[in-house]
């Protein structure tokens, strides 16, 4: 079998780290949020180290992903929160996968689906504090009508919030969230309606708001060893976290060219000197932003070689320095601990880290260490 021409290698023994890191600073319950495809590391591999490690729930944001970890075999409690109207809510409840409800016409398709299967639903009632976004808003007062009328036909397990700016930890708007999520829930509480899990703390909250743990925190990007917000949290490495995704790619070609050379489509890359080119076999459509400038590229043997013009669909173009010993066929570094981070290619691109690792296509296979 042939070498892949490019491919992902995940650090288990990271997210297990990363997940330990933050179970040593609360005593609440971790869930780890696995959605999108584990943000690019692998839905299954991911899920089952993280239930390994000690967390004790699993998130996901659609339910076909839930679905897809309870037919791996998975049997911790598994909560899906973006399953619009219309989704298939009845083998939802057959396979046991807790339900988050936002709005009356959800509560409404699970309470049928409740009535066609026989089974008491689990759901998580999620209100929202300031992100406006997903939650129960203006239907609030309503909702808690209905909810009292209905209240023995479900098993209320959470009440949940999600944090809009908890990643700036010199902002107050994460306590102002927090008070009106516990006005919200006060008011839950007077219909007799008690969750037995709380919970709104994402990987930020977790890291920099303890008072937000409740009893159970959602570790996200922090379980892939990748900060929430390098600029006001600072990088992974300050965190204690250790980032799990490395990704190779081969050379197609290396070539030597004169100074003013002009690279790839438009022309908008330049050569500055006479220098020898890599013509690295991953583009845009393997994930790689388009948009990405110089700032980013790939290391060989632990030398930086920048980006030089557009990223194309399937290729990039890198300067690799006119002494460099690189060859076609051999393997650089996209992303990776000798080289370039997550973050430096969306610092490069203007975006986050967590665009990066989502958006790493999955014809590239994933290699896993363990």
């Amino acid at each position: 079998m042939s070498e892949p021409r490019a491919y992902v290698e995940v650090d288990l023994r990271a997210i297990a780290s990363n997940i330990k890191l933050v179970a040593s600073l609360s005593d609440a319950q971790i869930l780890a949020v696995v959605k999108a495809d584990a943000y690019g590391h692998g839905l299954i591999d991911v899920a089952e180290t993280a239930v390994e490690a000690g967390a004790q729930w699993l998130g996901t944001a659609l339910l076909e992903e839930a679905l897809a970890l309870r037919a791996a075999g998975l049997k911790v409690p598994v909560m899906a929160w973006l399953t619009p109207p219309g989704d298939d809510f009845d083998e939802a409840l057959r396979k046991n996968i807790d339900l988050s409800v936002s709005s009356l016409a959800l509560l409404e398709e699970i309470l049928a689906a409740s009535e066609r299967t026989g089974i008491k639903p689990r759901i998580h009632i999620e209100v929202d504090t300031g992100m406006t976004r997903g939650g129960f808003l203006e239907e609030w007062d309503p909702f808690l009508i209905r909810i009292n009328e209905v209240k023995d036909h479900l098993h209320i397990v959470g009440f949940w919030t999600h944090f809009a700016r908890a990643d700036e930890p010199d902002s107050d708007f994460t306590e102002q969230q927090l008070i009106l999520f516990n006005v919200l829930l006060n008011a839950l509480q007077g219909q007799g309606i008690y969750p037995e899990i709380v919970h709104a703390a994402n990987s930020a909250g977790a890291l920099a708001h303890k008072g937000s743990h409740k009893q159970m925190v959602r570790l996200g990007i922090a379980m892939y060893g990748l900060s929430p917000d390098i600029s006001a949290m600072g990088p992974s490495e300050k965190l204690g976290l250790i980032p799990a995704m490395s990704i190779k790619a081969k050379l197609v070609n290396v070539k030597s060219v004169p100074a003013l050379s002009r690279v790839g489509y438009g022309g908008v890359g330049v050569t500055d000197r006479d220098t020898k080119l890599g013509i690295v076999c991953m583009g845009y459509s393997d994930g790689l932003p388009r948009r990405a400038d110089s700032t980013a590229g790939v290391s060989y043997q632990g030398e930086l070689a920048r980006l030089v013009g557009r990223v194309s669909m399937d290729q990039c173009v890198v300067d690799l320095g006119p002494d460099s010993t690189a060859l076609a066929g051999e393997y650089v570094t996209v992303i990776g601990e000798d080289g370039f981070s997550a973050d430096d290619w969306a610092q490069a691109a203007g975006t986050i880290n967590y665009e990066i690792t989502t958006r790493i296509a999955t014809r590239l296979p994933r290699i896993y260490h363990r």
